[in-house]
């Protein structure tokens, strides 16, 4: 980050977008000869049309894809709605029922409980004590009317993972949908969506280092998930998602996820050793301890709680020195506790006193220090004007 900036904590968010995206961006946008419509037939729409599958290739390849079997949409929240509403809702009469868990990201919650008003039965699930789904508790929650599972790869608070390939077979063996929001994880884990017996999988550009506004989903080929569409006009993306595509934005997308795939070799662990470094340092402001089990995990989350100190207040405290969250971003409006550390079993005061630290492709250890310095700092001076005894009635 620049000189003055705060340090950016806040991966997880969003990544800011990479320098090499925005000039490949900048160039499509400028260029006269890529300023046609994909779907026209003159020239300007071809020359557009094949930067448009150049990019398709590309973010395929980071899921182990075939370039046919991507969706462009509007980003992760479509593709999840699309894949959620459109599969359950094509499944037919006789399959009314989907199985999620407690702390799916807001889309995936929101798009379920839309469907319960449909009359469809939910089955929703509790997470286990490190914050992942237990499959056990899957395959005893699959009917013969189950029309689709859906869950996350990655959470997007505590970075737990789910075991994908092994749900994916249950799903298989059941002859159940089975979508995967990765929206946290593609390009900052390794996926295989064949292995994994994905049929559907939803992901985006801006957690990668890619612009905003612009997302995929992955529809398994054969067999090939029945799925309705949200929109409606021109047929575009083989008839599921209408509106003329954004050149320039899957352009983007296309290079993000290119340089995540290159970075897979080494970034995964790079960034888990700068989160083990921030965590050491934390300890330093004991009593702290960290919501779910770093490990196996996303690698680089980091949900810690200091007790006595009210995650919001701490925010304050730090703010313009550093950008963190105190949950997901889409719940950041309301005052409302996490209700996925809740659904760990965390108490509001405990949730409250929590704060999501996420880190990156430009996370250096020099900020990591200057991170852990500011952060054991604030949380010493906000604990020194508590009471007595209130971190032990806080904790």
């Amino acid at each position: 980050m620049a000189d003055g900036a705060p340090i950016y904590l806040d991966y997880a968010a969003t990544a800011p977008l990479d320098p090499r995206v925005a000039d490949l961006m900048s160039e499509c946008l400028r260029d006269p000869t890529l300023q046609g419509n994909p779907a026209s037939a003159h020239a300007p729409g071809r020359a557009a049309a094949a930067r448009v599958e150049l990019a398709r290739g590309q973010v395929a390849r980071l899921i182990g894809a075939p370039p046919g079997s991507i969706v462009f949409t509007s980003g992760a929240t479509e593709s999840v709605n699309l894949a959620i509403l459109g599969a359950a809702r094509a499944a037919g009469s006789d399959k009314r029922h989907v199985v999620t868990a407690r702390t799916e990201h807001r889309a995936a919650l929101d798009a379920c409980r839309q469907l319960e008003r449909e009359g469809f039965a939910l089955s929703w699930l509790a997470p286990r004590s490190d914050g992942s789904a237990d499959p056990g508790q899957i395959a005893a929650a699959l009917r013969p009317d189950t029309a689709l599972v859906s869950l996350m790869h990655a959470n997007n608070e505590t970075g737990a993972i789910n075991d994908i390939a092994a749900i994916g077979r249950l799903c298989c063996e059941r002859g159940v949908a089975f979508h995967v929001d990765a929206a946290q994880s593609a390009g900052k884990l390794l996926i295989d969506v064949e292995q994994m017996g994905v049929s559907l999988l939803s992901y985006c550009a801006h957690k990668l280092g890619g612009p905003k506004g612009v997302g995929a989903l992955y529809l398994k080929h054969r067999p090939r998930p029945a799925l309705q569409p949200l929109q409606f006009g021109g047929g575009h993306e083989r008839g599921l998602r209408a509106g003329s595509l954004a050149t320039h934005q899957i352009v983007g997308f296309g290079l993000a996820c290119e340089l995540a795939r290159a970075g897979l070799a080494t970034e995964p662990a790079r960034i888990r050793a700068l989160r083990e470094r921030l965590w050491a340092g934390l300890q330093a402001a004991a009593p702290v301890a960290c919501n779910g089990v770093a490990e196996p995990g996303l690698p680089g989350i980091l949900n810690v709680r200091f007790p006595g100190v009210e995650g919001e207040s701490l925010l304050f405290a730090l703010d313009g020195r550093l950008a963190a969250s105190s949950g997901s971003a889409c719940s950041s409006a309301t005052a409302e506790p996490s209700y996925v550390l809740r659904a760990l079993g965390l108490s509001d005061l405990a949730a409250q006193a929590s704060l999501r630290l996420s880190l990156g492709r430009e996370t250096t250890e020099a900020e990591i220090d200057r991170a852990t310095r500011l952060l054991v700092s604030c949380v010493r001076r906000l604990r020194a004007v508590l009471p007595a005894g209130a971190i032990e009635r806080l904790a």
